[in-house]
């Protein structure tokens, strides 16, 4: 059984924390293709076009027949046939985390794969298969126990592929309107230790602020996305403690592009959400990537929260659209630059939400303690991209299969 967690000894700042390593990241482009579906919690393997057999690890061609492979979801369960233990390393980021249990399992989809293992698996069970994505973005099996266990999201192996934010601080960047207090409310109940809520103009009230402000564990800061000033000054007192950043930051307004639109809110939109965003990384990024490998509160994510029509455009709310396109085009290089150090940039995309800027959207919408369900989970899993309700689900499913179609159902 997987002993809890318990909060971590106060650091003593005499003492070197320990680099933030990485494990080794030279992967082939099939690995990456299994990545990217990982990353949004698929758990697909690759088939042979001819006969249909499964195959791992990640080919270019089949094993078999020398045929093209197509990736498909296959079943999650497996057995362990053996249980290895590793005690000696020359991997930098091993060493820091030995022993390492790592065992051979038959996969119920055929193939047999070396996995990691949890520690509550031990030979001969059958268990729950995952595709984990480590600290440098590349895909690895992992065995679950089957049902659940007491703590069982505490084992420390398990928690080098997560973003769990149990004893960790979080900063949610946007604390006056309902996305980021429901965020704020749900990261407590997973176990967060505190959460700095956002404030980007402290004279002005905001509803629900007596209560969220009153509430054990949440911490008001002053925090203005358009302001590199206020951001970087909320940098260097906290950028040392928080370990996972979620920016919950928007600025929604209906608009057009040649019809109804004012390039004023389109530039408060770019100026809040884009440049905004930009000056979120470049404060704390710097400091959350040297504290990536720090024990049981180590610096672990950085969550973006942001609309699902930036893949698409949206006719009525372009410029919204347009921002949520460039955020994430900056998510993604930044999880490219953040892959080297450890910590994981994640998107959590949404439909329109329910609130008083879609008032004009037909249901249904997203609600905020969706899109805080989602942010929970995303962290728990460790994955890249999640959605938040069937509106964004829907959206980016049909995306996939037809980008171009997509763009024009989403714009008539």
């Amino acid at each position: 059984m997987t002993d809890p967690l318990t909060p971590p000894k106060k650091k003593d700042p005499l003492v070197r924390t320990r680099a933030g390593h990485v494990p080794p990241g030279l992967r082939s482009r099939a690995a990456k293709a299994m990545a990217v579906r990982a990353g949004q919690g698929q758990f697909v393997l690759q088939t042979c076009n001819t006969t249909g057999q499964t195959t791992y690890p990640p080919r270019d061609r089949s094993p078999f027949t020398w045929d093209e492979l197509t990736w498909q979801e296959q079943p999650r369960g497996a057995v362990i046939e053996a249980v290895t233990t590793i005690d000696a390393t020359v991997d930098p980021f091993f060493r820091e985390h030995l022993p390492w249990r790592v065992g051979s399992a038959r996969l119920d989809a055929g193939p047999m794969a070396i996995v990691h293992l949890h520690g509550d698996v031990k030979q001969g069970d059958r268990v729950r298969m995952e595709i984990k994505l480590d600290r440098g973005g590349n895909p690895a099996l992992f065995a679950m126990p089957e049902k659940e266990t007491p703590n069982m999201a505490d084992d420390p192996q398990l928690r080098v592929f997560t973003a769990d934010p149990k004893l960790r601080r979080v900063l949610v960047t946007d604390g006056r309107g309902p996305v980021g207090q429901a965020v704020a409310q749900a990261l407590l109940k997973a176990g967060a230790k505190t959460v700095y809520l956002g404030n980007a103009d402290t004279l002005m009230r905001y509803p629900g602020q007596d209560r969220i402000e009153a509430i054990e564990g949440i911490e008001p800061v002053a925090l203005n996305l358009t302001d590199t000033s206020s951001t970087q000054e909320l940098a260097a007192q906290l950028g040392g403690k928080v370990e996972i950043v979620v920016n919950t930051a928007q600025f929604t307004r209906q608009s057009g592009v040649g019809f109804g639109g004012k390039l004023s809110d389109l530039q408060t939109g770019l100026e809040t959400e884009v440049s905004g965003l930009m000056r979120l990384a470049q404060a704390f990024a710097p400091a959350m990537s040297g504290r990536s490998d720090d024990g049981v509160n180590s610096a672990a994510a950085f969550v973006d929260v942001a609309s699902i029509h930036g893949l698409t455009g949206k006719s009525g709310f372009s410029g919204a659209a347009a921002a949520a396109a460039a955020r994430l085009s900056l998510i993604s290089g930044l999880r490219g630059e953040m892959a080297h150090t450890g910590i994981r940039v994640m998107s959590v995309l949404t439909g329109a939400i329910d609130d008083e800027w879609h008032q004009n959207v037909p249901p249904p919408k997203t609600a905020p303690v969706q899109i805080a369900k989602a942010v929970v989970e995303v962290l728990q899993k460790g994955q890249e991209t999640i959605c938040a309700g069937d509106v964004a689900k829907d959206i980016l499913s049909r995306w996939q299969a037809d980008p171009l179609l997509t763009i024009r159902e989403e714009n008539q």
